[in-house]
């Protein structure tokens, strides 16, 4: 009877371990970066048409996942071609010493369901701050799908230093909304 049971227990645990799906292969053309700002009060949107992310997701142990984040700032699409050349200046990205921003997370919290917070920390401009980002997650197509919103301040990046740094002319709240799509790894189930 002994022999039974620990056959039994340890064909669940395989079975369990074989139905595990880790989403770590990132589609970069399915996956989207967004950002609203206002200037004078009036919303401008825009996007970054280049980012890598690196992570590892299993929606079974969502404490265990892993996330980076690398944004290419020249990329940016800020709504008008003035606006474009603007951003990667020197009062905002500064491209030309800061070509990249990064996330990196320390941890996911479930909230229940298909919701989930991630921290971590990101660094523009060479200055790093913790972010906490509300997510949902789902799957489409056999790829898992990540949804969030977060707001961060663009003042403590140095983001439109002089002139720019009057939050009346431009808000220093912007709202970053992000789109994620990951097949599964491969020899997932």
């Amino acid at each position: 009877m002994t022999l039974l049971r620990l056959t039994l227990a340890a064909l669940l645990l395989a079975s369990g371990s074989a139905c595990a799906v880790e989403f770590n292969q990132f589609q970069a053309d399915r996956s989207t970066l967004q950002f609203v700002s206002k200037q004078m009060g009036v919303a401008v949107n825009g996007r970054f048409r280049k980012f890598a992310a690196t992570l590892a997701f299993d929606p079974a142990r969502p404490t265990a996942a892993t996330a980076r984040l690398d944004l290419d700032l020249a990329s940016v699409d800020a709504g008008s071609a003035d606006a474009d050349v603007e951003v990667v200046g020197k009062s905002w990205f500064n491209v030309k010493l800061y070509p990249t921003a990064t996330f990196v997370s320390s941890a996911i919290r479930p909230l229940g369901g298909d919701k989930f917070e991630l921290a971590g920390t990101l660094t523009i401009k060479g200055r790093t701050h913790d972010v906490r980002a509300p997510f949902t997650f789902s799957q489409a197509g056999g790829n898992g799908v990540f949804d969030g919103t977060f707001v961060l301040k663009r003042l403590d990046f140095a983001l439109g230093d002089g002139i720019w740094s009057d939050v009346s002319t431009v808000a220093n709240e912007v709202q970053i909304k992000f789109h994620i799509v990951a097949a599964p790894a491969a020899g997932s189930k």
